[in-house]
């Protein structure tokens, strides 16, 4: 049913974002003072008094654990008193696409007439201070290798898959495999998005880092770009030194007329849907693709009546290149045309769980500009969390809300066989993934193979990477590695893989 009454129809009317620079971390914003610094921009791009807001929802930040839960110090900080005040559980990539979902449903049930939703992260300024503060030679701070090993490293963390920047790759190796790419057409293909993402970086100024780059420049290897985790350089991965708030405010449209607010500022939010992908990495049916961002995707899509044909832009995840490329292909997204309207989590910045927001904000002020329809993908976890939702300059004839945008049994449905995990195997296998993880000086420091056994099931191998042969088969591309042949051998310490 077409949604006609304005008190139930969904509209951003205001969307802010802040960058923070300073000199001397001291003297930074921490994440509570960039939510707050970004709401007010919002509030002030929408003419509204953040005062008045009756729902306010957080997306969950990692920089500064200290502060707390953060729903009553922001209200606070903003003067506000929400009947509804919300954090999310944790600091997942999709949670704004749901916080904005969320906010649409409230709305379409008449629940609230102006909700306000933020997020921010400023570990730029946290690992600054933590340098300042360290005593002797370790300065280093990575929050979010932090997060991901806190407790005690169960099997895939034991052989270096801890962080998401350790996963990722093995979706990127699977994907180049099925896709019948060579490794050069693989990383020709990522280089070329990613180097339309660093244009469009440049020409925003919530940007992080705007110089272009060329797809030459994210091929280049050397010591300003420096291998990563096969086949990812830094050039490829999310970028997530940077201190960035972003929020935007939904009201209903009859809310938004009865302020005032100019009919062409009003941006209309389409249905959305969500699914997701098992929390364990090695609980998946496979790594050459995900039913759950296929479904969301699919289903965004019908929820909407539309095709990647209605969109005038995209925002499509971008956190390693296998999301986007995965991504496009469900959605039939050119790579010739930018996937993104904020600059990607490299050039715009990744300010972890809160990128969407920015993503957000960008597509609204691209929509207010030009063209009518534009689609927002967001990815979270490792490849886990899946969330599309759609914006438009005109009304979206087919949304309806509130709508339960949880597609998750759809997804359950048509998920593959998940194979058995064996703990301590040894013997023949063939490689089903891959990936060789680099130290900071470029050489390789460890390696894993994801393998299948011969009844199916699935298993995990180091790599010994003073093995030069070995490591040249990994990565030269002159063969493909996945579904090639092998032994896992016992070691002092494990199991190791060996070829042939």
């Amino acid at each position: 049913m077409t949604m006609t009454d304005p008190e139930r129809i969904p509209v951003i009317i205001g969307v802010g974002q802040v960058n923070d620079r300073p000199a001397d971390p001291d003297e930074g914003l921490d994440s509570l003072g960039l939510m707050v610094a970004a709401l007010r921009v919002a509030a002030e791009d929408a003419g509204v008094p953040l005062t008045e807001i009756d729902s306010l929802a957080i997306v969950d930040q990692i920089s500064f654990h200290s502060l707390g839960k953060l729903p009553e110090p922001l209200a606070a900080a903003i003067g506000a008193s929400p009947a509804i005040n919300y954090q999310s559980a944790a600091p997942h990539g999709d949670t704004p696409v749901r916080l904005l979902n969320e906010a649409a449903n409230r709305i379409g049930a008449g629940e609230v007439k102006l909700a306000a939703i933020v997020g921010a992260e400023a570990l730029r300024t946290a690992a600054g201070r933590a340098a300042k503060a360290a005593s002797g030679e370790d300065k280093s701070y990575n929050a979010i290798r932090k997060v991901a090993t806190r407790r005690e490293p169960d099997y895939a963390q034991k052989h270096g898959l801890a962080a998401p920047v350790d996963v990722y790759p093995l979706y990127e190796n699977a994907t180049r495999a099925a896709w019948g790419q060579s490794l050069a057409e693989a990383q020709g293909e990522s280089a070329e998005i990613w180097s339309r993402f660093s244009e469009v970086a440049a020409a925003n100024e919530g940007a992080w880092i705007r110089k272009p780059a060329t797809p030459a420049d994210i091929l280049r290897v050397d010591e300003r770009n420096r291998p990563i985790a096969f086949p990812y350089s830094k050039l490829m991965v999310a970028n997530s030194s940077v201190n960035q708030g972003a929020g935007f405010l939904v009201a209903s449209l009859a809310e938004a007329r009865r302020r005032g607010i100019s009919e062409d500022r009003l941006i209309y939010v389409g249905m959305g849907a969500a699914a997701k992908e098992p929390p364990s990495i090695l609980r998946r049916d496979r790594y050459n693709g995900s039913v759950s961002m296929e479904t969301s995707i699919n289903r965004t899509l019908a929820l909407n009546g539309m095709t990647a044909q209605d969109f005038d832009f995209v925002e499509l995840y971008s956190c390693f290149p296998c999301v986007p490329k995965m991504a496009r292909r469900t959605l039939g997204w050119p790579v010739d045309r930018p996937a993104t309207v904020f600059g990607g989590l490299t050039f715009g910045g990744g300010p972890i769980a809160n990128y969407m927001s920015h993503a957000i904000v960008s597509m609204v002020e691209k929509l207010r500009r030009e063209g009518r329809y534009g689609f927002l993908f967001a990815n979270g976890g490792f490849a886990t969390d899946n969330h599309c939702i759609v914006l438009g300059k005109e009304p979206i004839a087919a949304a309806s809300f509130p709508q339960d945008f949880d597609y998750q049994a759809e997804a359950e449905a048509k998920r593959g066989p998940v194979p058995d995990l064996v703990e301590d195997y040894a013997g023949p296998a063939t490689i089903e993934s891959y990936t060789v993880f680099y130290g900071r000086d470029g050489a390789p420091r460890a390696g894993v193979v994801v393998a299948r056994t011969p009844a199916g099931e699935r298993t995990l191998a180091h790599v010994d990477v003073e093995d030069a042969a070995m490591l040249a088969f990994l990565t030269d591309g002159k063969a493909e590695p996945v579904g090639a042949a092998g032994q896992i051998v016992a070691l002092d310490e494990g199991v190791g893989w060996r070829a042939g």
